[in-house]
């Protein structure tokens, strides 16, 4: 009795230790391995359900938790050089039922990589129009938000298509004339200046620049292990040649102010979220969006820089979803006024 007993120890500790081991394993050796299980993991914890869309040539790799229903769907726009799992850390605050659809924009992720001219923030909105055309997601309107780049895309999106439209959130976008320029801003003049776009802060190539990437990006501190810090930068190295040309086409004079040449075309209704400590984009845009455009509701987070998603999860899905109740009630009280 006692040996089967110890038997019985034995093959529950080895049991045990195949996995263990296998994680550890995957740490030392494939640290990207780790992430793309990790990301994997928090999708189906969460709902999250990869899909793709196929139109033409042009193929969108998304996720989807939800179905279209009384409240209106929301559509998810990523930044640079990330992809639509950025937004998992907030989801688990979100309500189940509310339909999510998070997107991979032109250059990034799963969706279809083809050339420059999808890179510009115009030709963003265009790949994004088709993307919600193939879908049927302004079947009746909806609301999009975008931060940073995806906010800039996010905010012409509104001037172009305003009847697809019927809320707006803003977190940190790029796209405007701000009046006081970042820190990134200033490093990135000097990068004109020099012609020297191989070292872009926002495209780490090694675990060094990686986290000194996601100390200009965030004002809370994370301690990240030099493994994981590997593993994020061997992720992003095959992606770095698009994201390159991506940037340059951002960053141009054509896209570069996109969202302040057209946001006098916006009719929707909008919320700006903006970190106080944002590095790469200066909070005074938040400002200059009130100015442009009345009504706009703007909430300015303490302790918070660009990465507000990962930074504040909680705080910015409770913002959200507020806002879109206070429309949703403004729109019912108006329907009865006119009844």
């Amino acid at each position: 009795m006692e040996l089967d007993t110890v038997n019985m120890f034995i093959i529950a500790g080895g049991t045990l230790a195949i996995p263990i081991l296998a994680f550890i394993a995957s740490f030392l050796l494939w640290p990207s391995a780790l992430i793309k299980v990790y990301y994997w993991y928090w999708r189906r914890a969460l709902g999250m359900q990869v899909r793709y869309a196929d139109c033409k040539a042009y193929r969108f790799c998304y996720s989807v938790r939800g179905k279209p229903g009384t409240r209106p769907s929301v559509l998810m726009l990523h930044g640079f050089s990330a992809h639509k799992d950025l937004w998992l850390s907030m989801m688990k605050f979100l309500p189940k039922h509310l339909h999510l659809v998070c997107v991979d924009l032109p250059g990034h992720g799963g969706t279809t990589l083809t050339n420059t001219k999808d890179y510009s923030i115009e030709g963003q909105v265009r790949r994004v129009h088709q993307f919600v055309e193939t879908l049927r997601l302004n079947k009746k309107p909806f609301h999009v938000v975008g931060t940073s780049m995806g906010g800039h895309v996010a905010g012409v999106y509104a001037a172009c298509y305003p009847s697809d439209i019927c809320g707006l959130t803003l977190i940190c976008p790029a796209g405007l004339k701000y009046p006081n320029e970042s820190q990134f801003i200033q490093r990135l003049r000097y990068l004109e200046q020099t012609k020297n776009f191989h070292s872009i802060p926002l495209i780490p190539s090694t675990p060094a620049e990686m986290e000194e990437m996601l100390k200009l990006c965030s004002y809370v501190r994370f301690k990240i292990p030099q493994q994981i810090l590997q593993g994020m930068v061997d992720v992003r190295i095959p992606h770095n040649d698009v994201y390159r040309e991506v940037f340059l086409e951002i960053v141009g004079e054509k896209s570069r102010h996109c969202l302040h040449e057209k946001m006098h075309l916006i009719t929707a209704p909008v919320q700006v979220i903006w970190g106080k400590q944002d590095q790469v984009i200066d909070v005074s845009g938040a400002s200059v969006l009130a100015e442009a455009l009345p009504g706009c509701q703007v909430d300015l987070l303490d302790n918070c820089g660009h990465s507000v998603i990962v930074e504040r999860p909680r705080k910015l899905a409770k913002l959200l979803i507020d806002f879109m109740i206070s429309q949703q009630n403004a729109s019912n009280s108006s329907c009865k006024k006119l009844s």
